[in-house]
């Protein structure tokens, strides 16, 4: 079971991309989890160039599509998705309906240094991706505090959000094994 795992920031130190990584360390056997980096490389959503995109895009998509499971892991800018997601999230849903989100299983969690850890961008994200046609997994890991509740490798230091979490990627992989089957 392949997953592909998004960080909604670009920032180096991040606490998303932290426990992004660290997540891989409580996927289901026989699950790996592959990290894409390319955030940085999305140009802007054009409807110009939508049927011919740059290869970024192109080589986006194609990830996107390989994989059995995408699992994002976002922060939280103004009360929302940071805009270079929410961008790459607009390449993905096109062309509609036929769009490499179509049916694809999809979880969305999020860290921030406040309280509410991402709940706000957790829950536009996943609004954004089932638009999309995503087959999204209905359930939130707001993980408030980062800074402070996260282990050096970037896990929840708390044993129950470390459980938490370890249940959203079972439920992950088996929505995933689920649309195998279907």
């Amino acid at each position: 079971m392949k997953i592909l795992g998004i960080s909604g920031s670009l920032r180096r130190d991040s606490h998303n991309t932290r426990l992004l990584r660290a997540a891989a360390d409580l996927l289901p056997s026989g699950s790996e989890l592959e990290v894409w980096d390319g955030l940085r490389d999305v140009p802007p959503f054009d409807e110009d160039h939508e049927s011919d995109p740059a290869p970024a895009v192109q080589a986006f998509r194609a990830k996107v599509e390989e994989a059995d499971a995408v699992f994002f892991v976002t922060p939280e800018y103004n009360a929302g998705i940071p805009g270079q997601l929410k961008n790459a999230v607009d390449w993905l849903s096109r062309p509609y309906p036929d769009n490499a989100l179509k049916g694809k299983p999809v979880a969305a969690i999020g860290a921030s240094t406040g309280l509410f850890g991402a709940i706000w961008a957790q829950d536009q994200l996943r609004k954004a991706v089932q638009f999309a046609g995503a087959n999204v997994l209905d359930v939130e890991l707001p993980v408030g505090q980062a800074h402070e509740t996260l282990d050096e490798r970037g896990l929840p230091i708390d044993p129950e959000q470390r459980e938490a979490l370890a249940g959203v990627l079972t439920g992950l992989v088996a929505l995933a094994e689920g649309a195998k089957v279907g």
